[in-house]
Parts: C-alpha cells; sequence; structure tokens
C-alpha cells in the first residue's frame, strides 16, 4: 500500500476515533430505565464481642430504664409494639444557619441535616447577577447526612427533631472554629447526639454521632448515614464521560456507578448489585466539579447502599456499630465535604478524597497537564495563556518527532512527480503499481509511515487532554479574551435564538472553532498531494469534517488544538525551507 493510502487511513482512523469519543461521551442523554430499589432493613448483626475501629463505648448513666424485651440477637427493637415507629414529627423545628467566608450551611433540626450549602467562591453561571453555587437541589427537602439505624432499632429516629445547642439561628464564623450540637431522646430514653465541628478556612466539616444508651435493654445495630442526590439533564449528559452520581473509595479503589445502572438493577431484582462492600474512605455523590460525601476518620468494613428514581438517587453509608449495654454509650467520627474537585483543594487534606479527581485511562497523562497548567496560572493568571503556554511546552517536547515526520513529508513531496509517472505508467496493474512505488521508497530510503506516526502518537495527549480541560473545575467559567468568558464550554460570538445544525445550544458563531479549522485547512495545503483523486477530494473536506467535531469541544480544549496547528504549520515550513 503506498503512502497516500497509509497516512489516509491513518488520518481516518484519528476522525473516526474523535468523533466517536465525542458522541459517545458527550452526546445526547440516554435513555433512564423506570423503577425504584426497594429498600431493605436488614439488622446488620455482629458478635457482640467485636468491636470496629472508630468507635468508643463508654459508660453512661441511664435517662430512662425503661423495660423491653430483647431480641435473640441481642438487639433492641425498640418500637411501639406494632413493629413499626409512631412518632410525629412536631411542627415547630428550626434551621440553623452558620456563614463562614467560604461558604454559607444550613443544619435543620429535623433529623440535624444539612438542608442548605452555599460555596462562596462559585457561581451558577457566568453573568456578573449569577448567585453562588447550591450545592443541595432544593426538592432534597431530607437534606444530607440524615441518621437512622438499618435495623431500625430505635424509634423514631428517622424523622426525629434534634435540639440545637443554640439559641440563636444566625452564625457568623469569620475565623476559627465552632461546633454545634444537636440532641434527641428516643421514647425509650436512648439519647442521639450529631456535633458538627466548623472552620474558616476549610470545606471539611466534623460530625459526631454518640449514641447513649439509656434504656434497659442492650443495643445492637449498623449506623446509616444517607445523602441523596438531584438528577439532571445535564449531569446525564455528562455520565456518558465520567463520573456523575454515586462515588466511593473502597479498597483502594475509586467506585462509581451511574444512576441508570441503579434503577436497571433494581428493575432487573439485582439488588446485591447495588450494595458496596469494603474499607470505605470517603463515600457520595458527585458531578462534573463537585462533590458532596461522607469520609469516616477511621475507615473500617462498611456497605454502601444505593438505590434511586428517575429523579434522584440516595447513596447511603452503612457501618455497623459494636452492642451498646444499658448505660453505655459509643461515638463515631466522621467529616463531611460539600465541595469543589479541585486538585489544589483536595491535595492539602490527609485522606485520599483526591482520588475523587479522576481522568479515566488518561489519568496518567492528565493529571501531570493539569499539575502544569496550574503552575503555569500561578505566574500568569489567566487559564487562557496558561493553555497556550502548555501547548508550546508540549509541543516542545514533541519537536523532534515532528521534524522527522515533516522531513519524511517533504521527501515525499519531492518523490511526488516519479510517483505520477508510475501510476500513470501501471495503472491497469495495481500489483506491479505498489512494488514500483515500494522500490522507490527503497531506493531513496524514505519511509512512508514516518508521516504518520506523530499524528498517532499525539492522540493520548489529545484525549487525555480532552478529558482534562473538559473535567478540570479550575476552567469552569474562567475567562480568556473577548467573547470567551468560560474555557470550559465552546466558544460563541453572539446569540442566536434560531438553532444551528450540529451545534448544541447556546447557538453563536463559533469564531475560535472556525480559525481552527482555517488553520487545518492551510496545514493540510502544505501536506504532499495526495495522488488519487477521490482520495483528494475526501482529503479537502476533511477541515470542514473536523470543524464540525470541533464546534462543540470546550474552547479551551479549541484553543489547544489551533495554537498546537499554528506551531505544526511553522515547524513544517521551517523543514520545508530547510530542505529544499
Amino acid at each position: 500500500m503506498d503512502e497516500q493510502k497509509r497516512l489516509f487511513m491513518a488520518i481516518i482512523l484519528s476522525i473516526v476515533v474523535i468523533a466517536g469519543w465525542n458522541i459517545l461521551f458527550v452526546g445526547p442523554e440516554t435513555n433512564k430505565q423506570q423503577s425504584q430499589v426497594e429498600n431493605t432493613s436488614n439488622s446488620g448483626v455482629e458478635n457482640p464481642s467485636t468491636s470496629p475501629a472508630g468507635s468508643a463505648v463508654k459508660d453512661f448513666s441511664p435517662v430512662n430504664g425503661a423495660n423491653t424485651n430483647t431480641s435473640a440477637d441481642g438487639s433492641t427493637p425498640l418500637t411501639d409494639g406494632s413493629g413499626s415507629s409512631s412518632s410525629q414529627v412536631p411542627a415547630n423545628f428550626r434551621d440553623i444557619k452558620i456563614s463562614s467566608p467560604i461558604y454559607d450551611i444550613n443544619i435543620s433540626e429535623k433529623q440535624a441535616s444539612v438542608t442548605s450549602l452555599i460555596l462562596k467562591m462559585f457561581k451558577e453561571g457566568t453573568q456578573n447577577n449569577s448567585p453562588f453555587k447550591q450545592m443541595i437541589a432544593p426538592e432534597l427537602n431530607a437534606g444530607l447526612f440524615s441518621l437512622d439505624l438499618e435495623g431500625k432499632s430505635i424509634q423514631g429516629l428517622d424523622n426525629a427533631i434534634f435540639r440545637a445547642d443554640t439559641e440563636s439561628t444566625d452564625i457568623y464564623l469569620g475565623d476559627g472554629e465552632k461546633k454545634l450540637s444537636f440532641s434527641w431522646v428516643s421514647p425509650h430514653g436512648i439519647v442521639v447526639e450529631k456535633i458538627y465541628s466548623f472552620s474558616a478556612s476549610t470545606y471539611l466539616i466534623g460530625l459526631d454521632i454518640i449514641i447513649k444508651n439509656g434504656s434497659g435493654m442492650p443495643l445492637k445495630d449498623a449506623v446509616e448515614i444517607s445523602m441523596p442526590f438531584a438528577l439532571t439533564k445535564e449531569g446525564a449528559a455528562f455520565s456518558q464521560f465520567g463520573a456523575y452520581g454515586p462515588e466511593a473509595y473502597i479498597n483502594g479503589t475509586l467506585e462509581t456507578v451511574a444512576p441508570t445502572d441503579i434503577q436497571e438493577n433494581a428493575r432487573d431484582n439485582k439488588s446485591d448489585k447495588n450494595r458496596l462492600q469494603g474499607t470505605v474512605e470517603w463515600a457520595g455523590n458527585g458531578d462534573r466539579y463537585f462533590i458532596s460525601c461522607i469520609i469516616p476518620l477511621n475507615p473500617v468494613e462498611s456497605t454502601i447502599k444505593l438505590s434511586g428514581t428517575d429523579s434522584f438517587v440516595i447513596t447511603r453509608y452503612i457501618q455497623s456499630m459494636e452492642r451498646v449495654d444499658p448505660g453505655k454509650q459509643i461515638q463515631l467520627s466522621f467529616q463531611c465535604y460539600m465541595g469543589p474537585k479541585s486538585l489544589k483543594v483536595l491535595g492539602e487534606y490527609k485522606n485520599n478524597l483526591k482520588k475523587a479527581i479522576n481522568f479515566g485511562w488518561f489519568d496518567i497523562l492528565a493529571k501531570p497537564c493539569l499539575i502544569g497548567m496550574n503552575m503555569i496560572h500561578d505566574f500568569i493568571p489567566n487559564y487562557g495563556i496558561a493553555i497556550i503556554i502548555l501547548t508550546i511546552l508540549i509541543k516542545l517536547a514533541f519537536w523532534p518527532l515532528g521534524t522527522k515526520s515533516y522531513k519524511s513529508m517533504n521527501d515525499m513531496r519531492k518523490l511526488q512527480p516519479i510517483m505520477n509517472q508510475i501510476r500513470e505508467k501501471y495503472k491497469d496493474d495495481k500489483q506491479r503499481m505498489n512494488q514500483e512505488v515500494m522500490n522507490l521508497y527503497k531506493t531513496y530510503k524514505v519511509n512512508p509511515m514516518s508521516g504518520c506516526l506523530p499524528m498517532l502518537v499525539q492522540m493520548p495527549i489529545f484525549f487525555a487532554l480532552y478529558r482534562m480541560l473538559y473535567q478540570a473545575i479550575e476552567l469552569r467559567h474562567a475567562p480568556f479574551i473577548g467573547w470567551i468568558n468560560d474555557l470550559s464550554s465552546p466558544d460563541r460570538l453572539f446569540n442566536f435564538d434560531l438553532a444551528i445544525p450540529f451545534m448544541h445550544a447556546p447557538y453563536g458563531i463559533p469564531v475560535l472553532t472556525i480559525i481552527m479549522g482555517a488553520s487545518m485547512f492551510l496545514q493540510q495545503k502544505m501536506a504532499p498531494a495526495v495522488g488519487d483523486p477521490t482520495q483528494a477530494k475526501i482529503m479537502m473536506f476533511m477541515p470542514l469534517f473536523m470543524t464540525v467535531i470541533f464546534i462543540n469541544f470546550p474552547s479551551g480544549l479549541v484553543l489547544y488544538w489551533l495554537v498546537n496547528n499554528l506551531i505544526s504549520i511553522g515547524q513544517q515550513y521551517y523543514i520545508q525551507r530547510k530542505f529544499l
């Protein structure tokens, strides 16, 4: 096969990979399956002599010495006699607001759950009047980090009203730390406390859960912490590209589960697939840029139980606790994180939460690119310029390989007249024509594949940058110049109400993408001519085809590809002039 065909096939293969990647990972939302996971309520009984790490049993003076029957497994089913909780939720409960320099958080006395958390360093949109980022969707009335026992051993805990140890409902934390305690007493005298610890300088929030057994019977169950997550159309589209919904770091591995898989497992009666077990270092829900999760201070063997519908999913962290005898208490300590998936932020914590930033197969290449881009940004506070400099550095690293490629292409250009003569002479004998072309390569010591190799070698870098530039929160709403005010979104000059074919909303003029297409056209004109007329016509449309593909790519990625093309054009021109 001659050089033109090899080059043509390599280019077509690259286009197919890019197009397939775009369709596969940022295509329209897949249809969601309807059905909801049925909640189970296993008791989670363990040997009373086994003491899980992260909990401690202490003496406690009973609040109520009520007598109840103890089950055969040593647990205490505290119910109203009908097998279900009969407590009613009082209407008089408060919302406590704590304001810090980096967030505003609301904790409801109902279940002592977090019902709102606003990040003051991030906005919902790029407009100046856009509100700050809300981490908890308003429709999630129950909030995050509500508490229950898997075996329902404490009557009324599932809808308890905890009383805060403060008279103020609006607390400002300008610096330092602040603790806020919520407590509730069950009908049988069991005291449950949730103690939140806030710091003005970090997104990490401490959470201590203390259960004091003031009843007359031993308590044996598993703590269950719930984290609901509202699904959106935009998030569902991203789920084809990266983690969206439940994710956890279990047994040293990042585990992610798509919301559609949860529904399918429930529909197919495969509830075991909606339970993840192992040493859980953190668990929660995340999207493209943010994550909310629970972090055990002493990770132990635990269970993640998943459930969901077409509008939300619930991630439940379940940890067995040792037996709590009457007059004893147990404490489990956690941290809560509700904030950005930022390598700078998460990298400062002494846990593995930074593993939530994952670029899939290309992680080993994308992470260094992200670190390099951030280092450049520390000196030049414009991520567009940082991308340009990063592109130049990557191009310099591949400069020798590019030089070899362009020299080979230049040699092919010199051989083009002779190759045309061979094609004309043996046009009716393809086998003889290919044989003569190969002899020509050997005579002049030209390797036809050397022109394709640099393109193929750079494809992993391209995909790594694609993942990095698409997911890096640093580029979210990051401006460059002029109309490009968000490097994580496609560039659009003006805003049209009329839909444009092949273009995703918003609709406008993709100026940067058009310039990139023009650079590809110029680069193609500098390449050796293709002898086959059919191939030549197809190649002529390649810049247009690539422009259509790139029209919905993040402007940061288009900027990288444009700068890469311009440097390649300069390098190719230099090589052609040098080896005339």
